[in-house]
This record gives C-alpha cells, sequence and structure tokens, in this order.
C-alpha cells in the first residue's frame, strides 16, 4: 500500500497554520492591551505606545489575511495537483520556442519562470497594501509607486541572470553526484554563499541603496576607536540611504577575515541624536563579533545544509514519493521541492531552535556591550530604537518564544540592568 505522502504534507501545513494562528490569537491579544508594561511605564511615552499599538495591530489584521491566503494556495497548488500539472504545461512551452523538452535544465527553467510569474501576480497585491497602506498610515514608507516598481524590476532581472547559471548547476552535480550526492551539494552551496556574500554588499546592495563613507567628526572617532580597542579590523564605515524607502532604522557588519565594514542607516543617526547611544548599538554589534555568534551561526547552518542534502540523497529516487504527489518522472527541482515539504516538521523545530539559540546571543551581546561601559547608553537607545520603529510593546511570552530572533524590550531592560549591577 503507497504511503499518502501529499496528503500527509497537506495535514501537517494546516496543522501548523491553526498552531500559529493560536500564536497569532495570542499575540494579538496582547497587543490590544491598553497599558504599558510595569518595566516601560516612564520610559515609554503614553504617545509612542499609542502609535506602535496601532502599527501592531493594522500589522496583525492584515497578517491574518495573508497567511490565510497562503494556506488556501499552498494546500489547492498540492492537492489538486497543480504542480505536477504546471511541471507539464512548462515543457509543452519549449517545442514552440525551438527548445528541448527533453533537456531538463531548459524545462525546469521554464517552470522557474512561470513560478516566478505567479508569485509576483499573486504577493502584488499584499506587497503594495503592505507598503502604501501599512506602511504609510504610520509614517514609515517613503517610497514612491515608481521607487517600488524600479526595484521590482531590479530584483526580477538579478533573478533571471543569476537563476539560471546556478539552477543548472545543482541539476548537473544530482545527476552526476553519485554516493557522494550530499558532499558536492553542500560544497557548492558552501561556495556560492561565500559567493553571494562577498558580491551582495559590492554589487547587489547598491542597486538598491546608495551607501557614503561616514563623515569625518566625533561620531566615526568614537566608533574607530572602540573598534580599534577590540582588535576589529574596520576598513569602511558607511551611512546607507535606508531614510528613502523607510524611516525604520538598524546597523550592521559584514565582511570577511581582516576586510570588516560596519553600516549605519541614516535613520539610526536621525533618530538618536546623542552619539554615545549609537556608539552603544555598534558596541552590542561588535559583541557579536567578539564572541563569534556569525562563525558559530555560520556553521550552525552549514551543518543543517548538509544534513538536509543528506535527507535529501536518500529520498530522491523514491518513486512512490513522486507519484504521490502526482509526477510519473523525477525531476531534480521537483524532488528539491518535495523533500522540502517533507520535512517541514523539523524545519519548525529547527527554527525554534535557532530562535532560542540567536536570543541567547543577543543578551550576550548586551552583556558585553554593557561590560565595555555602555549600559547608560545602550539602554535609552533600545529604547528609542523601540519608540522610533514603533515595535510592539506588550508580547505573548509563547509568541515571541516561537517566532523572535530577539528578545522583546523588556526582557533586555531586565537583563541590562541585572548585568549593570554585577559591574558595579
Amino acid at each position: 500500500m503507497a504511503i499518502p505522502f501529499m496528503e500527509t504534507v497537506v495535514g501537517f501545513m494546516i496543522v501548523m497554520y491553526i498552531f500559529e494562528t493560536y500564536l497569532d490569537l495570542r499575540q494579538l491579544t496582547a497587543l490590544k492591551l491598553p497599558t504599558l508594561p510595569k518595566t516601560l511605564v516612564g520610559v515609554i511615552s503614553q504617545e509612542k505606545f499609542e502609535k506602535s499599538r496601532a502599527y501592531s495591530l493594522d500589522k496583525s489584521y492584515f497578517h491574518f489575511v495573508h497567511e490565510f491566503v497562503t494556506i488556501l494556495m499552498d494546500s489547492a497548488i498540492l492537492f489538486f495537483g497543480i504542480l505536477p500539472w504546471f511541471w507539464k504545461i512548462s515543457g509543452a512551452v519549449l517545442p514552440r520556442l525551438g527548445l528541448d523538452p527533453e533537456n531538463e535544465i531548459l524545462h525546469t527553467l521554464s517552470f522557474l519562470a512561470g513560478v516566478m510569474t505567479w508569485s509576483q501576480i499573486t504577493d502584488l497585491p499584499f506587497s503594495l497594501y503592505s507598503t502604501f497602506v501599512i506602511e504609510s498610515r504610520h509614517g514609515f514608507n517613503k517610497q514612491t509607486i515608481w521607487m517600488f516598481i524600479r526595484d521590482m524590476i531590479k530584483g526580477t532581472f538579478l533573478s533571471v541572470i543569476l537563476g539560471p547559471p546556478i539552477v543548472a548547476a545543482i541539476i548537473f552535480i544530482v545527476q552526476k553526484g553519485g554516493p557522494y550526492l550530499a558532499i558536492y551539494l553542500w560544497a557548492f552551496m558552501f561556495i556560492l554563499s561565500l559567493v553571494m556574500m562577498t558580491i551582495y554588499p559590492v554589487l547587489i546592495a547598491p542597486l538598491f541603496n546608495k551607501f557614503t563613507p561616514l563623515p569625518d567628526g566625533d561620531l566615526r572617532e568614537k566608533i574607530e576607536k572602540l573598534a580599534s580597542s577590540l582588535k576589529f579590523p574596520l576598513k569602511k564605515l558607511f551611512v546607507v540611504d535606508g531614510s528613502t524607502r523607510s524611516s525604520h532604522s538598524n546597523a550592521y557588519m559584514y565582511g570577511f577575515f581582516k576586510n570588516k565594514r560596519i553600516v549605519l542607516y541614516d535613520t539610526l543617526i536621525q533618530q538618536c541624536k546623542n552619539e554615545d547611544e549609537i556608539v552603544a548599538v555598534i558596541a552590542h554589534e561588535l559583541g557579536h563579533w567578539k564572541l563569534n555568534h556569525t562563525t558559530y551561526s555560520f556553521i550552525a547552518v552549514q551543518i543543517l545544509a548538509f544534513l538536509q542534502f543528506g535527507g535529501y540523497t536518500l529520498v530522491r529516487n523514491s518513486t512512490d514519493l513522486f507519484r504521490s504527489f502526482g509526477f510519473d518522472t523525477q525531476p531534480v527541482l521537483i524532488g528539491l521541492i518535495i523533500f522540502q515539504h517533507t520535512v517541514i516538521p523539523l524545519q519548525h523545530l529547527v527554527s525554534f531552535g535557532l530562535n532560542l539559540v540567536s536570543r541567547a546571543f543577543e543578551f550576550q551581546a548586551d552583556a558585553f556591550a554593557v561590560k565595555l561601559g555602555y549600559a547608560k547608553d545602550l539602554r535609552p537607545a533600545l529604547v528609542k530604537l523601540q519608540e522610533e520603529n514603533l515595535s510592539a510593546m506588550n508580547t505573548d511570552p509563547l509568541y515571541s518564544a516561537y517566532h523572535y530572533s530577539h528578545p522583546p524590550l523588556v526582557e533586555r531592560l531586565r537583563a541590562i540592568d541585572g548585568e549593570d549591577k554585577k559591574t558595579d
């Protein structure tokens, strides 16, 4: 008797949707609370709290609609055999273009072109509403409709340029990999990730944002002094014009070995008038580097990727698995898609585990900044970022534990205060 793989996958997708909707409802209840958490009373103004509450509720209602539509479409695509039907249609198009339908690479690219078009069409209404209604209503969106369309065109262009050679390489490796397929796939994706991490900030990110050196002055001197004291190999210090698209703020660092760079959003500089608060945020980010969090995360991702490829090699020749999803043949890309669906339970567990680790790293990076003497500046900086980004002030503990990669502000402030007392 054939195992009903497809029905099992769809069933689990629905179960996870119900579970996550339950968590969303718990969070919605928390968002509706009319008062601040005790820790934030006197720290966050009532005006900011009301704005944050309205913004969070709008996003929450939008999320309910988006997730409902998504589960309906995803379940229908699998349950009604739309995936194998679309695979056949994408192959039938090739002879009309004078191309060989038996060439799996061409067939796969035709399939992906259709999928990308479908995704653009179905996601566009949600993207437009999120950007030009919700984000605009709450003062965050700075994009024009032309800028939005231009970014979408650039993203599509990059997919068309970068996608085909990557897809072709993966198909070739799977077809020729033999018993060492998992190792070859992992090695290829490892090298690809390094290449993308190298070229993205230099070639791709500048297509969407303008990066300029941070001007000389007290802020630059303080950041360079901090980096030097930690032996952080800072080569470049940039400001990115995030304000052209949104008033949300952030800061991050990137680079390999002795070629590190720090990027500040111009909105962060505008919002934090006290330069020491910005330096405190950078101290937190440098804490991740000093404590090897980025390295540990990268290693964890590589291990998980290798295990996934190993699992894929075990099931890729399962005729029953492909037939359960309506396929008579066993295309490489379809095998990868089916495998991703069959390991959804493990993916949710892994995601939850990674969030727990990430939250622990955030506490450690905060403690690192406190030990450097930035407690009095880090605390107001986090509060200001919470206020200016209108982040949720009240959070449900189960929801935040499952979804958040960063601890809620209340927990971070409590931990900073505790660490500061130890330091004293």
